[in-house]
């Protein structure tokens, strides 16, 4: 769910071999363990009822640990039987999945610093010491000569922890004190902390069960932050909390009463106002007072409306408004400020049918607007008051861009970030009265890398509806499109994200030893526009999973790679992807890895107890409705496991997964091994210590890359 990853010499005599067979046959040289017998997971009856519908749920003890169960015990019993098992059928990658991680980690540069950003007098910046997993956060005042501030150590603050994570770091407008959000366990739950940078002090100040992001007033010393629910996580309230208080006797200032709605805390980048943001899938609702006033009370900034999304910035007299406000695509609009209800706003860019409007950054004298065309992203530069515009080039077919590091109001100097499938993160500045732009920097790859040597192309397949869906895939030069190389086809297609190609040093590990790799932008995504998300979700959900294998049966017929090369990825709302074209299209892939998999779907939109499940309604569907849960059942993974061969398959997952609970994957897994039919490679890897995200170190994470690329290479045959 939304539940938002030096080079071996290598054996090439026998990966051709096992490339260049033209038939559905795979030569294979790697041999798996033989007669190791899977653990199998017990049954227990269960038995669900709704709606008339009763469902055996053979496996739903596995839920026990976090319900703290009769059988949680036997849960984390179980989960550690599968570990020990993979460990066993992967047993003859050790040697291979060891030289992948110290690859990959050999890419990274060990010792490095982030571009430093300027804010209210100040330059901003992290950097990492060589060996050291996390880093430091830093500053230096009014120039990068002068002496540097530490004012994290993040390194020494994790030592004792096997997950660490801070974040939400927030500078109080006197520079004086820092709060900053910490997570121990993986769970999304933050302790706030506030430390004294000039002191050093970190204040008895404790605020537990928040997202981790805070806001200071303009007074330094009130603080407003969003407190979750400690059993759903759902983000409940907005409180104010006075510094040197404690926090039990902190003022609730907002608090939701719809659990489908997230809600947070935010200041304008003028900082003159302070927003709270209660949101939907499908609706928002603001309130807002002025930063100078943090005890006023908030007032409404325009009231929810059925399907009706709006995001608020201040610049000047005026607030700008982007909304899908009788636009699917979105619009910009304006307001005074004290005329926020809609009737009020005026038309400053009006809604295109081709063009989806994403965001815009404002500056003291013009906004940049995110707009999004063909599926890629374009900057529009506009002036104020005179409203002349000119659009950014970027110069490649086929990249990413996102604006970054721009707090700064009363600048001529736009900051982003550009990437593309060949060409590693660099970040510009870019002077918006001369359009000239400077590369601030752009990602080391140690040990050498040329873009020259690879090549990324934008194709189209053709929907089983007539849809075209854009596929963005790299490869190594000299690669031959004769069917005869593995592919890895990548998607995502849920909650309206776009997945965008971007550049990843592991990824070099697979080209070259002659992998292609492909993204799907599949519909549930918007790249093409909102109504590309609108046709992938609720009762279009289907379109998501057909358009996926679509678009694999569209590179074999064009012959980017053979069946029994092609091979699928996803994770979270995307793992729901990988399950649902394993049952609809089993033959299609030789294998698929599924990480941290949403695959249980219609039981977990039924617990309301679980995070994130009422959030979520207008996503799925809310099965206790009927037409929602027959249509989700339809194509819920773990309900349409049937008898029958399935595709190897790596599926990944985390005990203390927030957003994809762990027993969605464990489910599924248990379940498809009594159900299948065939003899091929069924894997579960749950991370004992982490979450939904992994390992939160800048190393660590690389373990679990090199285990799903060295399951590929094992079924590929290549050996180093």
């Amino acid at each position: 769910m939304k539940r938002s990853l030096s080079i071996i010499t290598i054996s090439v005599s026998i990966f051709i071999i096992a490339c260049n067979t033209q038939t559905k046959e795979k030569m294979v040289s790697i041999e798996w363990p033989q007669g190791i017998k899977p653990p199998v997971a017990p049954v227990k009856e269960h038995i669900r009822i709704v709606h008339n519908d009763t469902v055996a749920d053979n496996y739903y003890w596995l839920n026990d640990y976090f319900k703290k169960g009769p059988d949680s015990a036997a849960v984390v019993k179980y989960l550690e039987e599968e570990n020990a098992y993979l460990d066993t059928m992967m047993s003859g990658s050790k040697v291979l999945r060891e030289h992948l991680y110290n690859e990959m980690k050999g890419r990274i540069k060990k010792k490095d610093e982030s571009v430093p950003v300027f804010k209210n007098g100040y330059y901003y910046y992290t950097r990492t010491e060589d060996g050291k997993e996390y880093y430091k956060y830093c500053r230096k005042k009014g120039s990068l000569d002068a002496p540097e501030e530490i004012l994290l150590d993040v390194d020494e603050l994790a030592k004792e922890h096997p997950y660490y994570a801070a974040g939400g770091f927030n500078i109080s407008d006197d520079n004086k004190l820092l709060a900053f959000g910490v997570d121990t366990v993986s769970r999304r739950q933050y302790t706030i902390h506030i430390k004294n940078l000039e002191t050093g002090e970190i204040y008895e100040d404790r605020i537990k069960g928040t997202s981790g992001g805070s806001v200071w007033a303009n007074d330094n010393k009130t603080l407003f932050y969003t407190q979750n629910n400690p059993t759903t996580l759902l983000s409940e309230k907005i409180n104010r909390h006075k510094l040197g208080a404690n926090a039990s006797t902190d003022v609730t200032v907002y608090e939701e009463k719809d659990p489908s709605n997230y809600i947070g805390v935010s200041k304008t980048k003028s900082g003159k106002f302070i927003f709270i943001s209660s949101q939907a899938t499908l609706s928002t609702e603001k309130f807002f007072i002025k930063s100078d006033e943090p005890e006023a009370t908030f007032k409404i900034f325009q009231p929810r409306l059925k399907e009706v999304l709006y995001s608020v910035d201040h610049l000047g007299d005026k607030f700008y408004i982007t909304t899908n406000l009788y636009a699917k695509n979105f619009r910009l609009m304006e307001c005074g400020l004290d005329k926020t209800n809609s009737p009020e706003w005026k038309e400053v860019i009006p809604h295109r049918t081709d063009v989806l409007l994403e965001g815009i950054d404002v500056f003291k004298d013009r906004i940049v607007i995110t707009e999004r065309k063909n599926g890629l992203i374009q900057f529009r530069v506009k002036k104020l008051p005179s409203g002349e515009d000119y659009y950014i080039d970027f110069g490649e077919p086929v990249y990413d861009a996102t604006t970054t590091g721009n707090p700064e109001f009363n600048t001529n100097v736009l900051r982003y970030n550009y990437t593309s499938l060949t060409t590693p993160n660099s970040v510009y500045d870019y002077n918006m009265d001369t359009k000239e732009k400077k590369l601030m920097k752009q990602q080391e790859i140690v040990g050498g890398y040329n873009p020259a040597g690879y090549v990324s192309e934008r194709l189209y397949a053709t929907a089983k509806d007539g849809t075209k869906i854009p596929i963005s895939l790299v490869y190594k030069k000299g690669y031959a499109k004769d069917g005869s190389a593995p592919l890895l086809l990548y998607a995502y297609g849920s909650y309206g994200y776009s997945m965008d190609a971007t550049f990843s040093a592991n990824r070099l590990s697979l080209l070259n030893r002659g992998f292609v790799f492909a993204i799907a932008h599949i519909r549930g995504g918007q790249e093409m526009g909102r109504s590309w998300y609108e046709d992938g979700k609720m009762m279009n959900k289907k379109n998501t999973f057909t358009d996926f294998i679509d678009c694999g049966q569209y590179l074999i017929d064009q012959k980017y790679t053979l069946k029994g090369h092609l091979y699928a990825q996803g994770g979270s709302a995307g793992g729901l992807l990988m399950g649902a074209v394993a049952n609809m299209a089993p033959d299609l892939w030789n294998g698929i890895i599924a990480q941290v998999p949403f695959v249980d779907v219609v039981n977990t939109m039924l617990d309301a107890g679980i995070p994130l499940t009422t959030n979520e309604y207008d996503e799925w569907g809310n099965p206790e409705n009927k037409e929602a849960y027959d249509y989700m059942k339809s194509y819920s993974p773990y309900e349409n496991i049937e008898k029958k061969d399935y595709p190897n398959m790596l599926v990944t997952t985390g005990l203390h997964d927030s957003q994809v609970q762990y027993f969605e994957p464990a489910k599924w897994v248990a379940r498809l091994r009594v159900m299948k039919t065939d003899n091929n490679i069924l894997l579960l890897h749950t991370n004992m210590n982490f979450g939904h995200g992994g390992a939160s170190g800048r190393f660590d994470y690389l373990k679990d890359i090199a285990l799903e690329y060295a399951f590929l290479f094992s079924l590929e045959g290549v050996t180093e």
